[in-house]
C-alpha cells in the first residue's frame, strides 16, 4: 500500500469519485428543477394516468401564493405544456365587495371558492353541484353505490361531480397552511377534491381530533378580528398603520364576519370573470421612425464631428 501525501505511518488510498467517467455521464437537472421551482417526483404522480383511462386528463387545482394575491388555476397536463381550464385570483375579490387582505386564509378560501364556481358554470355543472349553503368547516363526503367516496355534499345519479386533485408545488403542507384553506374553499364550491381534516385549522395531532368551529372562525376571518381587537387595545399607531386599508374603508372588527358573508354570496351569484376592457390609450397618429441607411448613419456621424470640431475651434 502506497502513503499519501508523503508522511510515513499513515497508509491508504483516495478514491476519486468525480473521475473522468463521472462526468462523461454527468446529466444536469431539469432547469425548474435546478431553480427550486418544480418537485417532478411529485409532478409525476399527478398527472400520470391508468392506461385504462387513455386520453382522460388528470385535472389539478393548482394554488400559488404572490407577494399581494392568491393564485388558483384548474390544469391538466398535455405533451407540449399544461392547459389551464379555469383561473381565479385574489385580485378580483374587490370587484365582490374585499378589499383588504387578499393573501390570507379567508382571501384563500374566497379564491377557491370562485374558480370552483367559474368552471363548474363553464361546464354547465353550476345547478348540479351548487355546493355549500352555509361556512361549517365540516368536510363534505358522500358515497355511490360501488362505496366510492365523493367529497361534495350531494350525488348526482346522472353527472359524475368534477375531480381535481391539490398541486401545493414546493410549499410546505403543514397544518393551517393557506394552501388548504383554497382547497376547502374550492370544496365548499362543488369540486370534487380528495382531502382529509388532518391539515386543516382545528385539528389536534396529539388528540386526533377535528374541531371544525376552529376551522370556521378561520375561514369568516374572525382571527384577523381578534388581532384588531388586540392591537386597538395594546398599540393603536400599529392598529391604524397595519389596518390603514380597512380603517380607509370604514370595516371596524364587528364588520369582518359579515364581510365574508356577502363576498361568499357574491361569488355564487355571478363567478364569471370580468370582461376584458380593449387598451385604447395610445396615439393612432403615432407613426415609427423609418430606420436609417447605411449612408445615412455616416453622414450623421460626420456631422456631430464636424459641429464637435467647429466648437472646439471657437
Amino acid at each position: 500500500m502506497g502513503s499519501k501525501g508523503g508522511k510515513k505511518g499513515k497508509a491508504g488510498f483516495a478514491k476519486i469519485v468525480k473521475n473522468k467517467a463521472y462526468f462523461k455521464r454527468f446529466q444536469v437537472k431539469f432547469r425548474r428543477r435546478r431553480e427550486g421551482k418544480t418537485d417532478y417526483r411529485a409532478r409525476k404522480r399527478l398527472i400520470t394516468q391508468d392506461q385504462n383511462k387513455y386520453g382522460s386528463p388528470k385535472y389539478r387545482l393548482v394554488v400559488r401564493f404572490t407577494n399581494r394575491y392568491v393564485i388558483a388555476q384548474i390544469v391538466y397536463a398535455e405533451i407540449d405544456s399544461d392547459k389551464v381550464l379555469a383561473h381565479a385570483t385574489s385580485a378580483e375579490l374587490p370587484r365582490y365587495g374585499l378589499s383588504n387582505g387578499l393573501k390570507n386564509y379567508a382571501a384563500a378560501y374566497c379564491t377557491g371558492l370562485l374558480v370552483a364556481r367559474r368552471l363548474l358554470k363553464k361546464l354547465g355543472l353550476d345547478e348540479i353541484y351548487e355546493g355549500i349553503e352555509e361556512v361549517t368547516g365540516e368536510i363534505n363526503k358522500c358515497e355511490d353505490e360501488n362505496n366510492k367516496v365523493f367529497y361534495v355534499q350531494e350525488l348526482n345519479d346522472d353527472k359524475r361531480p368534477f375531480r381535481a386533485l391539490l398541486d401545493v408545488g414546493i410549499k410546505n403542507t403543514t397544518t393551517g397552511n393557506r394552501v388548504f384553506g383554497a382547497l376547502k374553499g374550492a370544496s365548499d364550491g362543488g369540486l370534487d377534491i380528495p382531502h382529509s381534516e388532518k391539515r386543516f385549522p382545528g385539528y389536534d395531532r396529539q388528540e386526533k381530533s377535528y374541531d371544525a368551529e376552529v376551522h370556521m372562525e378561520r375561514i369568516m376571518g374572525l382571527h384577523v378580528k381578534e388581532y384588531m381587537e388586540y392591537l386597538m387595545e395594546e398599540d393603536d399607531a400599529l392598529f391604524k398603520k397595519i389596518f390603514k386599508g380597512y380603517i380607509d374603508s370604514n370595516i371596524g372588527p364587528d364588520d369582518i364576519e359579515e364581510l365574508y358573508e356577502k363576498v361568499h354570496e357574491a361569488i355564487k351569484e355571478d363567478p364569471t370573470p370580468a370582461a376584458k376592457v380593449p387598451y385604447t390609450d395610445f396615439d393612432k397618429k403615432y407613426k415609427r421612425p423609418v430606420k436609417l441607411t447605411h449612408a445615412e448613419r455616416k453622414a450623421k456621424v460626420e456631422a456631430k464631428l464636424a459641429s464637435m470640431e467647429e466648437s472646439d475651434d471657437e
